[in-house]
């Protein structure tokens, strides 16, 4: 074990007060819908009775009493992890190793303690919650098969990133952070490149839309919102889920359209055009180039403190570490930022639901009507087994939508104060 101080008390501290507040949060929500989500909302009558609502909110609860569970566990291990003086031990065994493959060791000894973590757990939700509930579709060897895929793809992704930002903190002097920033911001370029054309097509199969008037209605959607589609696409969404979903990917005005075959099945041409509609709201509304600069700025601020807290011992001390690598600081650095991200995060998703909202009604305005998209979202809410009921505790830290009690008051009254103007 290593010793304590001040500063490593203080970690502690917050770090204990980020997971009691999560615990407490997912708590208070649990209790809010055993209090309040016994009754179908009126939005939903005509959809959902009683006895399909109950499945609903048991699903929900099986759901946050699992993540307690897990969190819980991962945090208690990640804090035992530090605690225990592994680390150090680690890195003074690493003492004579390249710095470059002694980072790159480290970050794998962390990375197969992480996913041996995690890895019981997703087995858990997803061959018993996920399919109690009738959601998991996929098999064991699909299971395994995405395992090793995304295992092999993190190792090659890691790799590269690390070793850049390694060779950057070595090499370019007190500058490191700019270039670093730099770099990070290309590669998330790239990657926006390279994930559709390449990692995707790793893990599902992408076909062209099979619905021609599905397809001619997309397109004529796109072409009066002046957007260029390269393509439209469904996926095999339904060899692992029947959750649904659609994305937009591309860069540029070029965009391809990936939609669900699990979307398709669920949902009218009305509805989807409706959804699409919602998206192409992101794309005029700018929300996600809005998000990139708001990502790099906050990215270039901690880039800048990483350069000031590299090369602070007392930071590598209250951890145990008697000797300073780069790529231990790195890591520290990671360390203490996360309680910090804990309690920025309202405000991140405090955003996302703003923009969320904006997109809603430019898809209502887009199709003079909202009542597709009111539609599609109660489907949608129905068949994913969405809680109806969130506290709005829970809802300010962890919702990046607003609540679907919420999205369909305000369509509905979008269409209220259509008619009465026409």
């Amino acid at each position: 074990m290593i010793s304590i101080n001040s500063f490593l008390l203080a970690y502690i501290a917050i770090y204990l007060v980020t997971l009691a507040l999560d615990w407490t949060t997912n708590r208070i929500n649990l209790k809010y819908l055993e209090k309040y989500g016994q009754k179908v909302p009126d939005a939903f009558e005509d959809m959902i009775d009683e006895k399909e609502l109950q499945k609903i909110n048991r699903y929900t609860i099986d759901n946050i009493r699992f993540k307690l569970v897990q969190t819980g566990f991962a945090k208690f291990f990640f804090l035992f992890i530090i605690l225990s003086g592994i680390l150090p031990w680690l890195t003074e065994s690493l003492a004579q190793t390249h710095f470059l493959l002694a980072g790159l060791i480290f970050f794998a000894f962390l990375g197969l303690i992480s996913s041996a973590i995690d890895l019981p757990f997703d087995y858990y939700h997803s061959f018993v919650i996920e399919a109690k509930y009738g959601f998991n579709t996929k098999t064991l060897k699909i299971w395994i098969s995405d395992l090793v895929k995304s295992v092999l793809v993190m190792a090659v992704l890691g790799t590269l990133l690390l070793s850049a930002l390694l060779l950057m903190v070595k090499y370019t002097g007190q500058t490191w952070w700019l270039w670093a920033w730099a770099f990070l911001l290309g590669f998330q370029i790239l990657m926006t490149i390279l994930y559709p054309t390449v990692i995707a097509p790793l893990f599902n199969k992408f076909t062209p839309l099979e619905d021609p008037e599905l397809e001619s209605g997309i397109e004529k959607l796109a072409a009066g919102q002046s957007l260029d589609i390269k393509g439209i696409f469904q996926m095999d969404a339904t060899r692992r889920t029947r959750h649904t979903n659609a994305y937009f990917t591309g860069l540029g005005k070029a965009k391809q359209i990936v939609l669900f075959d699990s979307l398709l099945a669920a949902h009218g041409p009305d509805e989807i055009l409706a959804i699409l509609a919602h998206e192409i709201g992101h794309l005029k509304k700018n929300h996600i180039k809005k998000q990139l600069v708001l990502i790099s700025l906050v990215s270039l601020l901690l880039f800048f403190l990483a350069s000031k807290l590299l090369t602070y011992e007392l930071m590598y001390k209250s951890f145990g570490f008697p000797i300073m690598p780069h790529y231990v600081g790195l890591f520290l650095i990671g360390v203490l930022w996360e309680p910090v991200g804990f309690f920025l995060s309202p405000l991140g998703m405090a955003i996302s639901r703003k923009f969320e909202r904006q997109a809603d009604f430019y898809s209502s305005e887009s199709l003079n009507t909202a009542k597709p998209l009111t539609k599609a979202l109660k489907k949608m809410a129905k068949d994913n087994f969405a809680n109806l009921q969130p506290h709005p505790l829970y809802v300010w830290f962890n919702y990046s939508h607003p609540p679907l009690l919420e999205r369909i008051k305000y369509l509905e009254a979008f269409d209220h104060n259509t008619s009465r103007n026409l």
